[in-house]
């Protein structure tokens, strides 16, 4: 039985330290919103659950890691998994907190969380795709198409965090909670899928090399962060007066649907103007079956070595 690849011990680190770090500032929030002896049970709590996530992590990284071929992809991808489907369990019980809480709002505390999750969430997912994708970097035909793909999928988890940031951010006029409820667990089942698709095709490229196929991502991202964002944001400053919403976001929607459209309006005029397989197949044996008849030919008029010594 092969042995499974070796892991790379910096990027281990690197995103152990991004992982615990980000749980233990949402166990802090945790914490400080309860008064009282409720203070101490929470937070034997909250630290029982780390030490959960972390055993369960560790039996996770065994299972994925007897994959040779996938492991890294599947590590990388269930990691992220885990990673966003806690740390939202937990984000949850915060903003649910901060709309039960009759004191005065603290907009720095609330202000710092949306820091924190913008810096940590795209900071992890970038590691990922460096632990993923390390030995295939050189394979890529221009590196550039790995910066690209990162800044995009960079920018669309900050669009999302801004959306999910609103509820819980100060506001003069709350909304409906039946929107409230929406809107969170909506952003919450993009942060959980969109960057797993973006993981596994980008690991894809390293291995096969066909940078114009991996459309999934930017169509699935044009749909669900671009077009429903645009709706999303229009749709709160229109009906419900909010005044929070992001201009500079809706600009960066506009431009990306524009962009991509155009994208996947190129991908499929590739596609079109690209013979099939089989078809190339063929063409390419019908060249080589050809060929070697005349050379055979000519080869046969031409006399050998041994025929003119034994002449």
């Amino acid at each position: 039985m092969p042995q499974p690849p070796p892991t790379n011990k910096p990027h281990v680190c690197m995103s152990a330290i991004v992982i615990m770090s980000t749980m233990a500032a949402m166990d802090v929030y945790l914490v400080e919103q309860n008064l009282g002896p409720r203070k101490i049970g929470v937070c034997i709590m909250v630290i029982v659950g780390d030490l959960c996530f972390l055993v369960v992590l560790r039996y996770v990284a065994v299972w994925v890691g007897a994959e040779v071929k996938t492991a890294k992809r599947g590590y990388a991808m269930i990691l992220w998994f885990l990673f966003v489907f806690v740390l939202e369990i937990k984000l949850y019980f915060i903003y649910q907190n901060y709309k039960a809480d009759k004191r005065a709002p603290d907009p720095l505390a609330r202000k710092t969380l949306t820091l924190l999750l913008s810096i940590c969430i795209p900071s992890l997912y970038i590691i990922l795709v460096a632990t993923d994708h390390m030995e295939y970097i050189q394979a890529f035909r221009k590196k550039e198409d790995l910066r690209n793909r990162l800044f995009w999928v960079v920018i669309d988890l900050l669009d999302v965090l801004e959306i999910q940031a609103n509820l819980w951010e100060p506001q003069k006029k709350g909304l409906p909670l039946w929107v409230e409820g929406l809107m969170f667990f909506y952003c919450y089942s993009l942060l959980l899928i969109l960057p797993c698709v973006s993981l596994s095709e980008i690991s894809m490229q390293g291995e096969y090399i066909v940078p114009h196929k991996m459309m999934l991502y930017p169509m699935m991202s044009l749909v669900t962060i671009n077009i429903m964002t645009l709706f999303i944001r229009g749709g709160n400053m229109l009906l419900f007066q909010d005044h929070r919403v992001s201009a500079i976001f809706m600009g960066k929607n506009i431009l990306a649907i524009v962009i991509k459209t155009c994208a996947v309006l190129q991908y499929q005029r590739q596609m079109m103007s690209t013979p099939p397989i089989g078809e190339a197949q063929r063409n390419s044996l019908s060249q080589n079956d050809t060929l070697p008849t005349s050379l055979t030919r000519s080869h046969s008029q031409t006399p050998t070595p041994t025929d003119t010594e034994d002449s």
